[in-house]
């Protein structure tokens, strides 16, 4: 198995990926910074605690990188059924399921990283930049932040798991299209927030979801052995 995602991880070059979250990392705190300054000006504060603040970062990191991991999982197994050159790989010696899984595993392990590098990224950003422009009435500490990102764990564990789910609809009709945009109804149902209720904060509905990505995961492999890919 390890043998096979080091060769996934030279024949597919995730140098795009990293590029992409970095530009993320950036536009994420650029936009969180601009929503903070409009509503201060305003009057109308959408964050009013620490926590309401890593609730919204933590919202929109997995939002994105849910997104992400659907790019991901459409270019490295949905476009190779697509195009056929999952047949080559098919008539090597090797166990079809550890193929599709070691390709899994890397986008598990890709999302899930960087949605917890970007969580305590962004968030150490907007504390030091809320230092020096006061866009909350309220100043971070490093005890609050370092709280506030152990909690972000169990959470990127879990939008990892979601993130497995539009696996299941592009393996339908092998789409790339239809993968990228079940990763949006996705992101609308898990990622949701408001003032008055947010099912991104309720780990039990976290947690369900993330199961449902890993069972559809499990399924799509399950058989692998005993299709014919048309």
């Amino acid at each position: 198995m390890l043998k096979l995602i080091k060769l996934e991880l030279v024949k597919n070059k995730f140098g795009w990926y990293i590029k992409s979250a970095i530009i993320a990392n950036i536009l994420m705190t650029a936009i969180l910074c601009f929503i903070m300054y409009i509503t201060q000006k305003e009057g109308d504060l959408i964050v009013t605690t620490h926590q309401d603040a890593f609730i919204l970062i933590g919202a929109m990191v997995r939002a994105t990188f849910i997104v992400f991991a659907a790019v991901l999982i459409a270019k490295i197994v949905i476009e190779e059924y697509k195009n056929k050159t999952i047949l080559i790989m098919f008539s090597y010696p090797v166990n079809r399921k550890k193929m599709i899984a070691s390709k899994l595993l890397i986008t598990s392990a890709l999302t899930f990283i960087t949605m917890l590098l970007t969580n305590i990224i962004v968030g150490g950003l907007f504390t030091i930049i809320n230092d020096y422009y006061h866009f909350v009435p309220f100043s971070i500490t490093a005890s609050q932040y370092f709280t506030e990102v152990f909690k972000m764990i169990p959470y990127s564990m879990a939008s990892t798991g979601i993130s497995l789910i539009p696996l299941y609809f592009g393996m339908r009709k092998f789409s790339v299209p239809t993968t990228i945009f079940s990763s949006l109804l996705v992101v609308m149902i898990a990622c949701s927030t408001n003032p008055v209720f947010s099912m991104v904060t309720i780990i039990p509905f976290q947690l369900g979801l993330a199961v449902i990505g890993v069972m559809n995961a499990y399924l799509a492999i399950r058989n692998i052995e005993k299709e014919d890919v048309i």
